[in-house]
């Protein structure tokens, strides 16, 4: 649990070891080895634990998911080809850089993509679909903002906003948004450290979103989902003004020489 009271910023991030963070690690029998093995790295990635130019282990994931060395490459290739980690023949598999012109790029097509998804489940609102499932996640994100866990926090954010592309009828649209914005969530997850977000600030807006759509009216979902993410130019403002971030993004880059991509 991460408790963004005591964080003292970005230069206090450490590097940890890949089996360190995967030690508790839990599989469920359900679910296909290979994407649980994705959504573990994933995770790491986006919540910057795992840091950029950081070296990922075939071996250490083989042990931390008692894996053979086949689903493990498998889970790498997916990870490539989102762009979250360059796999470098002979050298090894490391976590991308954090890139801030994709970051812009996923934060418009977050914008918009969600800008469409809010407006319908208004509709579906007014025509009768119950709010239910989007509720208890407003609930349990409350509940995580009271006992001060900001990991579940941010992880409910997710599920939110995945929420609300379901109750639109558009769960295919959330699954493209969800690839396009690595660098949305790595660049959130630095703005948390240095506390330029504030758990009690994005509920309010939650809460001001959810009753939006509640209330049927399209244009006010809208305005809602504005005011919570802000427009591009807005975005830029804050990034660019943030101190020490762009600096330190540079930094994080910068600290772990990765091999050059052929």
């Amino acid at each position: 649990m991460v408790d963004l009271d005591q964080a003292s910023g970005l230069a206090s991030i450490e590097q940890e070891s890949v089996s360190k963070l995967l030690s508790d690690v839990k599989l469920v029998a359900e679910k296909p080895l290979v994407h649980q093995i994705v959504e573990s790295v994933r995770r790491l990635i986006i919540t910057v634990r795992l840091l950029p130019g950081q070296k990922i282990s075939e071996s250490a994931l083989s042990a931390a998911f008692d894996a053979s060395k086949t689903p493990v490459r498998e889970a790498l290739i997916r990870l490539e080809a989102a762009g979250l980690v360059n796999i470098v023949p002979k050298s090894g598999t490391f976590v991308a850089p954090i890139r801030i012109e994709k970051y812009f790029d996923a934060f418009f097509i977050r914008l918009h993509l969600e800008t469409g998804a809010v407006r319908r489940a208004a509709a579906m609102a007014r025509a009768g679909q119950p709010l239910d499932p989007i509720d208890r996640v407003m609930e349990r994100q409350e509940r995580a903002l009271s006992e001060k866990d900001y990991d579940l926090f941010f992880a409910l954010d997710e599920h939110l906003h995945q929420g609300i592309f379901d109750m639109a009828g558009i769960s295919g649209v959330w699954e493209t948004a969800r690839r396009a914005q690595t660098e949305l969530y790595r660049v959130r997850h630095l703005k948390r450290i240095c506390t330029l977000q504030r758990g009690p600030v994005i509920l309010a807006q939650h809460q001001d979103l959810v009753a939006a759509i509640r209330s049927g009216e399209p244009d006010a979902a809208e305005a809602a989902l504005v005011a919570h993410v802000g427009s591009l130019e807005q975005e830029a403002d804050v990034i660019w003004s943030a101190p020490g971030l762009i600096e330190n993004i540079e930094r994080l880059n910068a600290e772990r020489p990765r091999p050059r991509l052929r």
